[in-house]
């Protein structure tokens, strides 16, 4: 065989060892479900070779942003975009749920291994910087036994557009007055004390670095960088350790009257075994994708995800979606055209 042919034989096997259509998808957004999203992402190439979805995690603001430039093909995001920020669009946009999670009081306090118990009240007033000592009665009084020491609490929060935060602002609206009136709930707030942490990743970073500290992240960022995280009491008076079981148990009520539009908020639910700083998380689909080989591959991602995809989300320290949402999204699905 001539060095022609054998080119053309080479490119010929190339060819046909190809898929058929190779799709490049770009996405962005919340630092929360990253772990499940990584894991999803590259199980689906796994199965699908020619669908290739580049994700990158920096923060829901960030991810809403994008969506709005259209700078990427969907978006991610733990708090659901406002009607302000869905008029803005200019196009519609559809919100898919993806798993549920928790956001937890993590800290580090030298000599403290024990797990905390947490109130709503000093949850709040941590942040407000109105408890400003570890061995202050809010803390103290719901941890009789635990020598906390007398030093400062420095509190670390994130400094990027966070669905996390928004969770985390969400459940804080909900349980003060105080910090409703003051601070209020988004993805960035105007934050009364502390050091700010890029994505749930630095936040995790500088707990680990920092003594007496006191910040929140997604479930998973805990138990990947072993720091301790508490306890909170609950709206029936239990404290509760964020867990699958206490997750579900948030989206139980929910699940069953979810709204058309899936944007839902389940912080501070009823119920004995609920964790009461727990969310869905989203993402952000257009209604209308003009490139029919895209839209058919974000088509089928959803609903492997739905069904699947769900398996990878206990490993992951993630729940399943309940089956009354998984059924309301399947039909969603038929709505990008």
């Amino acid at each position: 065989m001539n060095m022609r042919k054998l080119l053309a034989f080479t490119l010929l096997a190339m060819l046909s060892a190809a898929p058929a259509w190779a799709q490049n998808i770009n996405a962005a957004g919340a630092t929360f479900p990253y772990p499940i999203y990584s894991k999803w992402f590259d199980e689906y190439h796994k199965l699908h070779p020619n669908v290739q979805i580049n994700y990158q995690s920096i923060g829901s603001g960030g991810g809403i942003r994008q969506l709005l430039d259209k700078t990427v093909d969907f978006g991610a995001s733990d708090g659901p975009m406002t009607d302000e920020q869905l008029q803005q669009a200019g196009f519609k946009v559809l919100h898919f749920p993806t798993v549920l999670g928790a956001a937890v009081p993590s800290y580090n306090i030298p000599g403290v291994t024990g797990e905390l118990k947490f109130t709503p009240e000093a949850i709040a007033g941590i942040f407000l910087g109105k408890v400003t000592k570890w061995n202050d009665p809010a803390i103290a009084g719901a941890n009789p036994g635990v020598k906390l020491p007398a030093d400062d609490i420095v509190v670390i929060h994130r400094s990027d557009g966070s669905g996390t935060t928004y969770i985390w602002t969400d459940y804080l609206s909900k349980v003060s007055s105080d910090w409703q009136s003051k601070v209020g709930k988004n993805t960035s707030v105007n934050w009364p004390v502390g050091l700010g942490g890029k994505g749930n990743e630095g936040v995790a970073g500088l707990l680990k670095q920092t003594p007496d500290s006191i910040g929140y992240v997604e479930l998973i960022y805990a138990i990947q960088n072993s720091l301790p995280y508490g306890t909170v009491k609950n709206s029936s008076g239990d404290f509760i350790k964020a867990s699958l079981a206490g997750v579900s148990a948030a989206a139980a009520g929910a699940a069953k009257s979810m709204p058309e539009d899936f944007r839902v908020s389940i912080t501070n639910p009823p119920g004995k075994e609920a964790y009461p700083i727990s969310s869905f998380t989203w993402l952000l689909i257009p209604a209308q994708i003009q490139d029919p080989a895209k839209k058919t591959a974000i088509k089928d991602f959803l609903t492997w995800m739905l069904t699947s995809g769900q398996q990878f989300c206990e490993p992951l320290a993630y729940a399943k979606l309940p089956k009354e949402v998984v059924a309301k999204e399947q039909k969603a699905i038929a709505l990008i055209q």
